[in-house]
């Protein structure tokens, strides 16, 4: 799973020396952001966090928090893993909250569930995060939020079938890079939006990467987020330029709830930070 520190070499294509500006043009120049999410609040979208779980009772989430479950490993079962409520809600070590807390002040009337596959040393198995992704597929959870991942090619097939299901049942999975310059998975598949932190402050201030495979950049550099305890925390790192796509992606959800993976992905490229527009 990730947790290593900040490794600039990911987030490089979003500094203010290597930033490329992205022509729009023809119908795609007439997407605007008061289109896309203009009045959106995400009321009505669900957003899934799959984490070390959601401290649902943090001041920050202002009881945003509808539902949570567990996944603990049990060998004995035949996916690995038993699923079990988590009422109310639990964080483990404050990193899904910190995650929470930043989808909600970007949406803040999406409804957030816990799913806790993340121990309190931010440590879990793959098949914990590989259950945990399967529930809230099952569930149907509009957008689900990765800020984690795993960099062991065993799983490389059991997560790429897995967010595939995920992308043709038009959910909407948001991905963290790994913070190291090395593959990690889920976010190197072309079926979730894979996200990179910048050093900018602005939640709405985001960018996209004409040079993929990291596609997005967002806030995730010395951020203030929602910690254990109602505490609250300064972090770094792709985990937390992750969920202001997520929160983003909700917006978008409520004003046109009809819209693919694919062209959420388009009407973010469209209202990027970094789009000149062309007639």
């Amino acid at each position: 799973m990730t947790g290593a520190p900040l490794c600039p070499a990911w987030s490089e294509p979003f500094s203010s020396e290597a930033l490329q500006s992205i022509s729009v043009s023809g119908p795609m120049a007439d997407i605007s952001r008061e289109w896309a999410w203009g009045g959106s609040t995400g009321r009505g979208v669900k957003v899934a966090v799959v984490d070390s779980g959601v401290e649902a009772g943090h001041p920050a989430l202002e009881n945003c928090v509808v539902d949570g479950v567990a996944v603990e490993y049990d060998e004995q079962s035949d996916d690995q893993v038993r699923i079990e409520a988590d009422q109310p809600p639990r964080d483990m070590s404050g990193h899904g909250t910190a995650c929470a807390g930043i989808i909600h002040a970007v949406a803040p009337k999406a409804e957030i569930v816990s799913v806790r596959v993340l121990g309190r040393d931010m440590r879990g198995r793959a098949y914990q995060f590989a259950g945990g992704l399967r529930w809230a597929i099952d569930q149907d959870v509009r957008v689900i939020n990765l800020s984690l991942s795993t960099s062991r090619e065993e799983y490389y097939g059991l997560f790429h079938k897995l967010t595939d299901e995920a992308y043709f049942k038009n959910m909407i999975l948001v991905s963290a890079v790994n913070n190291i310059p090395a593959a990690s998975y889920p976010s190197l598949y072309a079926s979730v939006i894979s996200v990179a932190a910048h050093p900018g402050q602005d939640p709405f201030t985001y960018y996209y990467n004409p040079h993929p495979p990291v596609e997005f950049g967002a806030p995730g550099i010395d951020v203030r987020v929602a910690w254990l305890d109602g505490h609250y925390s300064v972090v770094t790192g792709n985990s937390f330029a992750a969920p202001h796509i997520a929160g983003l992606a909700a917006l978008i959800l409520e004003c046109h709830p009809g819209l693919t993976p694919f062209e959420i992905k388009t009407v973010l490229m469209a209202c990027a930070s970094n789009r000149k527009r062309e007639v």
